[in-house]
């Protein structure tokens, strides 16, 4: 790559951010549409945190190697993020396509495994295609694009669950066939955004003593490994500091997904799955509504973000947000209207809107520019961690403290949301030398 990066006008920015939309439609419909699917195919409450325990895992394993990987990898057609890309994108759109035939909860969860993978091979190169692409100046723009390109991608997959589910009929199988709908627009927004992005963006070639670089050393299936090790051991502090506000984060965000509907089935229309399967059909729907909701709010307040982090700090923005989120969480299983869950999840959806962006701004300053790649990689990995924790720790959280109360799971949640905003705090920062952002004290 080159020392001196040319500026982005804010329309290549957005092509370059384009991708992100497909990746995330998929991820909408994993918050909003499989773990209704699990329950379609007889799922028990307690069973759902161990059938979601793809996500986590796969990023564990993925990202981090993909990471490693694309920061060693340069061809002059096809360059270094892009055939992550795209591979990932291919095999996702599959995935989305014949996720809805799912005929019993193994095959739910087996084509959730390999959905999983494929899109931690797209999504993991993004993060390290920003900092590759713009100056130190545009980076805050950059990765906010990507948060509203998150908030419109997971906000079409939840509006489409809603509109196909009140206009559709019939099942094929235990399956509803307005999910269907909602899956096949996914596989077409996964390839169809990624290509787009392809196409519209080149990447900045390396240097010849970058490429000599690349070129040097013996290469073996257990470099990435080593790769990995290496980094984590000279891991900047922020970067530990940042792991501890994830593990309440991501924990508590793991802990909504998977309860959203069944928490509005019985706050709004007081049913369960298998008392009232017609009334939880409509939570379902409903529940896509609220989430594609706070996605919008997700993408109209993501620019507004990286004004205020210029202006203040990301870990002040950051800290205001993870609140609002809080607040949220903690108010959502009270409500019997279901009108009324708008109004605090337009704070969730503002919150994440940094969670999207915001975190990586508080680190990329301390990350040197020949590891972009594995150090966003090991970002996923603190994402991840708390996810499998939660997915093999909350069920029995779930059975024997809140008894199966989907309710009582939110509440939770918001609770961690309320430490990570404490953990949050607890990072320090200083301006930079440009004053635009205020970034982390540490790291090597």
């Amino acid at each position: 790559m080159s020392f001196l990066k040319p500026r982005l006008s804010f329309l290549q920015i957005i092509n370059m951010n384009v991708g992100f939309f497909g990746i995330q439609y998929s991820f909408g419909l994993q918050q909003s549409a499989v773990n209704p699917i699990y329950d379609f195919l007889g799922a028990h409450p307690d069973q759902i945190p161990l059938l979601n325990l793809a996500g986590p895992m796969t990023g564990l394993l993925i990202q981090p190697m993909i990471g490693a990987l694309s920061d060693k990898t340069w061809h002059p057609r096809w360059g270094r993020r892009k055939p992550y890309f795209f591979i990932g994108a291919l095999f996702c759109s599959l995935c989305l396509f014949a996720y809805p035939f799912s005929s019993s909860l193994w095959m739910a969860g087996g084509l959730l495994w390999v959905l999983d993978a494929a899109n931690n091979t797209a999504m993991e190169p993004y993060r390290a295609f920003i900092a590759d692409k713009l100056p130190e100046d545009q980076l805050a723009t950059g990765f906010l694009t990507q948060s509203f390109f998150t908030g419109l991608g997971i906000t079409l997959a939840n509006v489409s669950l809603f509109v196909f589910q009140r206009h559709i009929k019939g099942k094929y199988g235990h399956i509803p066939i307005w999910v269907f709908g909602s899956f096949l627009l996914g596989s077409f927004c996964s390839i169809s955004s990624v290509l787009w992005s392809i196409i519209k963006t080149p990447e900045i070639p390396p240097t010849d003593v970058e490429l000599a670089a690349l070129k040097a050393g013996n290469r073996s299936v257990l470099t990435p490994l080593i790769e990995i090790a290496h980094a984590i051991k000279d891991m900047p502090k922020v970067m530990w500091q940042l792991a501890l506000v994830y593990l309440f984060q991501w924990y508590a965000l793991f802990c909504y997904w998977q309860n959203a509907s069944k928490s509005i089935a019985l706050s709004v229309w007081k049913c369960t799955p298998s008392s009232n399967p017609a009334n939880y059909e409509k939570a379902v729907g409903w529940a896509g509504l609220v989430n594609g909701c706070y996605n919008v709010a997700t993408f109209l307040s993501a620019f507004g973000l990286v004004w205020l982090a210029r202006k203040y700090s990301p870990k002040f923005v950051h800290v205001i947000c993870l609140l609002l989120a809080a607040i949220a969480l903690l108010s959502f299983p009270h409500i019997s209207d279901k009108y009324f869950l708008f109004v605090p999840m337009t704070g969730f959806g503002i919150a994440w809107a940094s969670i999207m962006g915001i975190p990586y701004l508080m680190v990329v300053g301390n990350i040197p520019k020949e590891r972009y790649g594995v150090y966003m990689g090991i970002i996923n990995m603190m994402i991840v961690i708390p996810m499998i924790l939660q997915t093999t720790t909350f069920g029995f959280v779930l059975k024997h403290f809140l008894n199966n109360d989907s309710g009582r799971a939110i509440g939770f949640a918001g609770l961690l949301l309320l430490l990570a905003c404490g953990a949050t705090m607890l990072i320090k920062t200083t301006r930079t030398a440009t004053g635009n952002l205020q970034m982390p004290i540490g790291g090597h």
